[in-house]
């Protein structure tokens, strides 16, 4: 079976981040996006992952909050719900005290990071399956029609 992104590879290790939490210069657009108008961003990384475009709006709420001295000591609700959520959804090694963390202290970057590997995982992967049948007692080998998948969703492993 070969896997292939259309440029001959598999682009990435399916249990790990594509890219790092400071990696925001990976992908340019996504980082002039998020530093000009970050809730325009998240709320269209949001939407991009198949949730709710308006959600991100309540963790502006909380964050209001917190300027006007009403005590919250919870991370942002939706950035850290999204980021446990793309971490299941694509299969990613790590945990809620590290999204704890990340959501809390580093809320851009965080968003970013979950944007590029929202956008590198639903690149489109072609799956193509071939079998070679070798004929007892001949020498002749027979390759059936090639089944070829192209797919936008996740691919796992199992």
């Amino acid at each position: 079976m070969i896997i292939t992104n259309g440029q001959g590879q598999l682009p990435l290790k399916y249990n790990q981040w594509s890219s790092g939490i400071c990696s925001c210069f990976d992908d340019c657009h996504i980082c002039c996006f998020a530093f000009w108008c970050f809730p325009c961003f998240a709320c269209n990384t949001t939407s991009k992952f198949g949730e709710c475009f308006c959600l991100p709006l309540v963790d502006i709420m909380s964050l209001s909050a917190q300027q006007f001295g009403l005590p919250t000591c919870t991370p942002p609700p939706v950035s850290m719900s999204m980021r446990v959520a793309v971490r299941k959804r694509y299969n990613i090694q790590g945990d809620m005290a590290e999204d704890c963390a990340y959501s809390t202290f580093c809320n851009i970057c965080s968003w970013c990071q979950m944007a590029r590997e929202i956008k590198k995982r639903s690149q489109s992967l072609m799956v193509i399956n071939t079998q070679i049948t070798t004929l007892p007692g001949q020498n002749i080998t027979m390759t059936s029609e090639p089944e070829v998948v192209i797919t936008s969703q996740p691919f796992r492993q199992f």
